[in-house]
């Protein structure tokens, strides 16, 4: 398996090399354009911040970062500042921040071999701080690869409090500043090794995206799912291989994806004429691999293109034309329960009219959704507006803006993180239920929370400014019994009411946590609890064992020790003296003192620190 993947990753160099064709060749001036925040119309640069400490060799075993770095650098369009970080116990920058051009590219694509230059520890505060400190004339987008595990070195303090507190100053701290100066972090947390929810808080805070990817095949999809936030782009709906391009496209690129061994791709135009990997035009690039083929058609035929061959999921058709598809600011992180405002339009460089029977509709799915969450927008004037009903399901979704009219077909697709509005979890005690708000709105002056156990009302006391506790009946603990917690918060005027997800008491499960259902902050808070609690248990066995090991080494303490209880053990041992139980336990203590004491002085040799994972 390992072999496999790592043979993938090789497959995905490749492949980010002939990407960039689909970014710089091809539609890469509607990406230049099209940033949705009104706020800021510049380019946005790029800073990659790859983690090399040794807790990514254990969670990133097959290098899934040296993948990404070179699919991201070959995403980049020309022109725009990027660079690129290393940290583990220090911060590197081996590419520093430059405009992209061909020879930026080889620069950056020479450095896999650095990422396996592992160091011990890993700063994660310290690498958003440095990567973020230049200046942009945009937004800076700092793309973070780790296994989101902070882990300092001891001379930055005492652990595991060094680590609680820098992990503490990230969020608290570090993240909320960075989005006041305009910089969005968008972190991938490789494995579920990793604190995920110091990803998912670093991307809700920052306007950023977060995932967690185990596979190559994840990898690109998450990746994909960055590009397109810091550089939208139009896309055409690519159904079942077939795809149109009207009048208004000029060119388009395709990137299709298809199992390795499969049948080859072959691309059939409107007027039938057929493009193969060995067969195309100067004027057509056509990169092959076993994985994927990326085709670029440059002055495209207008009509329905079509795909032969296995087209996979991931699968899109990229455009670039006088008419694009605009749309209001859409946000990283959506909540459940909560609606979302939603405007789109089309933007022409010479001003042609809207094509007749124009319509844009809405639609939000998920891995976890049970169907999509759907909405058809209004036309006002050259606009539409509407509402998008809220989520009920939380997780990785993808937001796709669908404008429809005579001839004319384009989408806008990104992807959104959806957190719960609120996070409910069983306190560490089972005697109450801890709530916070992850929506940064709310709070105790305009929510009311309210809890049902089996008919019986409860009530959320504020503890915070945005914090509750339910205060829990006692219970039968071998029933599982749910408790349906309701929410009604009063936002610009409107009342709002849903219902968080249920909270099932006296189950195993209660054990854990329920992310879905918790949010990355209580999700966090308890991992920082079980790391303190992890350390105070290793610090104690540590005391007793060295004080074992004190007393094997220097018999005298053992000598003195005797000669104070001996008259106790004594007497115990005449009245025991007869019983071969008390021979057998001594023999099994002084077996066990010697497999201590080699145990010990071996462990003592070992030069390797095992590194800190969830």
């Amino acid at each position: 398996m390992v072999a496999m993947v790592h043979g993938l990753g090789r497959t995905f160099i490749l492949l980010v090399m002939s990407v960039a064709l689909l970014c710089v060749k091809g539609p890469s001036t509607a990406h230049a354009q099209s940033v949705t925040d009104t706020a800021v119309q510049e380019r946005p640069d790029v800073r990659v911040v790859v983690d090399v400490s040794g807790s990514m060799k254990a969670n990133d075993p097959n290098q899934l970062s040296g993948s990404a770095l070179n699919m991201l650098v070959a995403l980049l369009p020309d022109g725009v500042s990027a660079g690129i970080w290393t940290f583990g116990e220090r911060v590197d920058n081996p590419l520093p921040l430059a405009p992209v051009t061909d020879d930026w590219r080889q620069s950056a694509l020479r450095l896999p071999p650095v990422l396996e230059n592992y160091q011990q520890y890993t700063d994660i505060e310290a690498a958003l701080r440095m990567a973020s400190a230049e200046e942009a004339n945009g937004w800076r987008h700092v793309v973070l690869l780790t296994d989101g595990v902070v882990d300092l070195p001891p001379r930055r303090g005492t652990k595991p409090a060094a680590d609680v507190e820098s992990r503490k100053r990230v969020l608290d701290a570090l993240a909320p500043d960075l989005a006041r100066q305009g910089v969005a972090v968008h972190a991938i947390a490789f494995s579920e090794g990793a604190d995920v929810a110091l990803v998912e808080r670093l991307g809700q805070q920052t306007g950023g995206l977060a995932a967690v990817v185990e596979t190559p095949e994840q990898l690109l999809g998450a990746f994909l799912d960055i590009v397109e936030r810091i550089f939208p782009a139009d896309q055409v709906p690519l159904d079942n291989g077939r795809f149109v391009i009207d009048d208004s496209v000029n060119d388009f690129s395709a990137l299709v994806f298809h199992p390795p061994g499969g049948d080859e791709v072959t691309l059939v135009a409107p007027d039938g004429t057929r493009y193969s990997a060995d067969n195309v035009p100067p004027e057509v690039s056509w990169q092959h691999q076993p994985r994927f083929d990326l085709i670029r058609i440059p002055d495209a035929q207008h009509g329905e293109w079509r795909i032969e061959g296995a087209v996979g999921p991931q699968s899109r058709v990229t455009v670039s034309g006088d008419t694009r598809l605009a749309t209001s600011s859409l946000p990283s992180t959506l909540y459940a329960g909560f609606d979302l405002p939603l405007e789109a339009w089309l933007e022409s460089g010479d001003d042609a009219p809207a094509p007749d029977g124009l319509t844009v509709t809405a639609s939000l799915n998920g891995e976890d959704f049970e169907t999509p969450v759907e909405t058809r927008l209004e036309r006002q004037g050259e606009h539409f507006v509407g509402v998008l009903p809220a989520p009920t399901a939380t997780g990785n979704a993808r937001l796709v803006i669908d404008a429809v009219g005579d001839g004319f077909h384009r989408q806008r697709v990104q992807a959104v993180n959806i957190l719960p509005a609120i996070g409910a979890v069983v306190s560490s005690d089972r005697r109450s239920i801890e709530l916070v708000a992850e929506h940064p709105r709310l709070n105790r002056g305009n929510t009311i929370l309210s809890g049902d156990l089996l008919g019986t009302p409860l009530t959320a006391e504020a503890i915070g400014r945005q914090r509750w506790e339910i205060m829990l009946p006692e219970t039968n603990d071998q029933l599982r019994q749910p408790l349906v917690i309701d929410a009604q918060a009063t936002l610009d005027g409107r009342q709002l009411n849903w219902r968080l997800p249920t909270v099932w008491l006296n189950t195993d499960g209660s054990v854990g946590i329920d992310r879905a259902a918790a949010g990355p902050t209580l999700v966090g808070e308890r991992f920082a609890e079980e790391v303190t609690d992890a350390a105070d248990q290793q610090r104690s066995a540590d005391a007793l064992a060295d004080r074992f090991v004190e007393l094997v080494n220097n018999p005298q303490l053992i000598i003195d020790w005797g000669r104070n209880v001996w008259p106790t053990v004594e007497s115990q041992l005449k009245e025991r003296s007869r019983d071969l139980r008390v021979w057998i336990g001594l023999a099994v203590l002084v077996v066990l003192l010697v497999v201590w004491r080699v145990w010990r002085r071996r462990r003592a040799t070992e030069p390797a620190r095992e590194e800190p994972h969830v």
